[in-house]
């Protein structure tokens, strides 16, 4: 692949989250490995010099909080999970200040749980406190509060892939970094014979998703599989991304000159707005639409509104103003939106023609189900 492409990406790279992994934090013992975080934190803030802003994902509170009460082992209960990742935090974020402060960067710590990102009030609190952190020179580290969330330390967000592409979404960066300890999407099991990285991916489909390669276990919750659906979310929304090993010599600051490290996956043409974002990509869902295929294209290719008379299913007590998925049947979901009307009026008019909602009802505040305003695609057509 021609360098021009990443070269690209890099320049117009103003705003860049980068996420680090349990992996590449930790030595051989399990424990944070504070010549690695200084390294990183040198690359973060040279990245800095030259003229982008910085948000940190980072990993490692477990092991950092192992490393500061002496444990070899990982915790397997949720409370001892929760409290050894309480006490990590502190240790964590004081790692990332000590590296970063030599270069005259500070650190601000941000703990977030998936509901943060999901309600607008808050999502829309968040984004501006990161940006004006940013304003002030300082890197965000950011990371899911562990001690809040009962899930994330046994699945996640999804983890922090998830956690990263959503936070890149959240604020509109044109690059994601994934820094694992592998060196991109292998074409093939990694341990096989001849696999090679794949050097770019210009669009995510059931042929990328099948090279995927999870392994269990160690400090790390997330995998390749977490990385592409993260990866996903980034090129679906306009950004690009970048998975590459983490200990390799000053990984960070080549990807972000455009040198061919890693693996790119490369965004969509047209960014999504920042309101189809938050629709498609952090709000909650609280139920579900299930449409003809004559609705589906419309959608996806039409840009069009959704009506009744496409509707043939549908899940959940919503309510209106509500953000509900959209699918074809049996098939993915391939849309969301903000539904005008609640779950047990909108049962009474499925499939109906819109000037029959009125017949029916008794009146008819919208002529759609979903206006295409209020309504993301998931994924291009």
């Amino acid at each position: 692949m021609s360098d021009h492409v990443r070269q690209q990406i890099a320049s117009t790279a103003g705003l860049i989250v980068v996420k680090v992994g349990s992996r590449v934090l930790t030595g051989a013992d399990g424990l944070l490995d504070a010549g690695r975080i200084e390294s990183l934190g040198r690359q973060i803030a040279a990245v800095g010099q030259s003229g982008r802003q910085v948000v940190l994902v980072s990993s490692g509170a477990v092991a950092a909080g192992m490393g500061r009460l002496g444990l070899a082992k990982r915790p397997t209960e949720l409370a001892h999970l929760q409290a050894v990742a309480a006490v990590g935090q502190s240790c964590l974020i004081e790692a990332w200040e000590r590296a970063l402060r030599g270069h005259g960067r500070h650190v601000a710590q941000v703990l977030l749980v998936a509901e943060d990102l999901s309600d607008r009030a808050r999502h829309l609190n968040i984004r501006n406190t990161l940006r004006t952190i940013l304003e002030y020179g300082a890197v965000p580290v950011i990371n899911e509060n562990d001690t809040v969330s009962t899930v994330e330390l046994r699945t996640s967000f999804g983890d922090n892939d998830q956690l990263a592409a959503r936070v890149a979404s959240l604020l509109g960066a044109n690059l994601l970094v994934l820094l694992s300890d592998v060196a991109g999407l292998f074409d093939r099991h990694p341990e096989e014979p001849g696999a090679t990285v794949v050097s770019r991916v210009d669009r995510i489909d059931g042929s990328i998703e099948a090279l995927a390669r999870d392994r269990p276990g160690g400090l790390s919750k997330g995998g390749m599989a977490s990385k592409l659906a993260a990866a996903d979310i980034v090129t679906e929304v306009g950004g690009h991304c970048v998975i590459a090993a983490g200990r390799e010599e000053a990984a960070f600051e080549r990807i972000c000159r455009g040198e061919a490290v890693g693996t790119v996956f490369v965004g969509r043409d047209t960014p999504v707005s920042a309101w189809k974002r938050w629709l498609g990509w952090s709000a909650e869902a609280r139920g579900g639409l299930v449409v003809d295929a004559g609705a589906r294209q419309a959608i996806v290719t039409g840009g069009r509104s959704l009506l009744a008379a496409g509707i043939t299913g549908l899940d959940g007590e919503f309510t209106a103003g509500d953000v509900v998925t959209i699918a074809s049947a049996g098939g993915p979901v391939f849309a969301r939106g903000l539904v005008n009307y609640p779950a047990a009026e909108l049962a009474r008019i499925t499939g109906l023609r819109t000037e029959r909602i009125a017949e029916v009802l008794g009146y008819c505040p919208y002529d759609e189900v979903i206006h295409r305003d209020n309504l993301a695609v998931l994924s291009r057509p």
